[in-house]
């Protein structure tokens, strides 16, 4: 376990963030079944436990990234589930545009650099250098939506563990856009429906871009009180 891992269960949640630039280093391969084994305790309705997870290491990291880049670049994108935001979706929108404005400005991107930002967006399926990839597939159980709410819990334990080791990892909602092109790679069968992938491992330490601190909206934009004080 890596010296740099922190303690207590508040200093993990608080000190974890998304990398965006990851050194070679592979994760020893106890961490990552440590990793597996905290995210296989997460709760789910009934105990259905409904997440399929692939994990991709060396040559199978790189043939999984040439796929998924072959079709970003002939434009064939074929998302499981919505990945767009509405005009009238507010103040989501919003924040979305903020985080993306200073991303692209800790990497140095102008707003109008199109050729930049390309490069950039590409850059999520090489995985931004992890030397490590798991992708989350959810079956086609009802509407889905029960059972990707477990995956997301799923994946909140898998980077909390991650946080706790010294490691990194950013969850990719992209990934999800080529969910038939990582099908077809994989042989799935068409009701495996991929929600994002994480990319993890080291994260750079130099890199601008991981020193980025994004924050969070006050809890009165977000919650209601009902005869309860803080």
């Amino acid at each position: 376990m890596s010296a740099s891992a922190v303690d207590t269960f508040t200093d993990v949640i608080r000190a974890r963030r998304s990398a965006r630039a990851f050194l070679p280093d592979p994760v020893p391969a106890d961490d990552i079944r440590g990793v597996l084994e905290d995210a296989q305790r997460a709760p789910s309705h009934s105990n259905t436990q409904p997440w399929e997870v692939h994990v991709f290491s060396g040559d199978a990291r790189d043939r999984l990234s040439e796929a998924m880049l072959k079709a970003f670049e002939a434009g064939q994108m074929s998302p499981d589930f919505t990945t767009t935001y509405g005009a009238d979706d507010g103040v989501h929108v919003q924040r979305s545009q903020r985080a993306g404005a200073t991303l692209y400005g800790a990497m140095g991107i102008a707003r109008d650099d199109a050729d930049g930002r390309a490069k950039a967006v590409a850059e999520n399926l090489r995985f931004y250098g992890a030397p490590h990839v798991a992708l989350l597939f959810v079956p086609e159980l009802g509407d889905v939506v029960r059972a990707a709410n477990d995956v997301g819990m799923y994946a909140q334990n898998f980077l909390l563990s991650l946080t706790a080791r010294g490691y990194h990892g950013v969850p990719q909602g992209m990934h999800g856009l080529f969910a038939d092109a990582v099908r077809d790679h994989l042989g799935l069968p068409a009701d495996r429906k991929l929600l994002y992938g994480i990319s993890f491992g080291t994260a750079d330490p130099e890199a601008a871009v991981n020193r980025v601190e994004m924050g969070r909206a006050p809890l009165d934009e977000h919650i209601v009180l009902h005869d309860t004080s803080l």
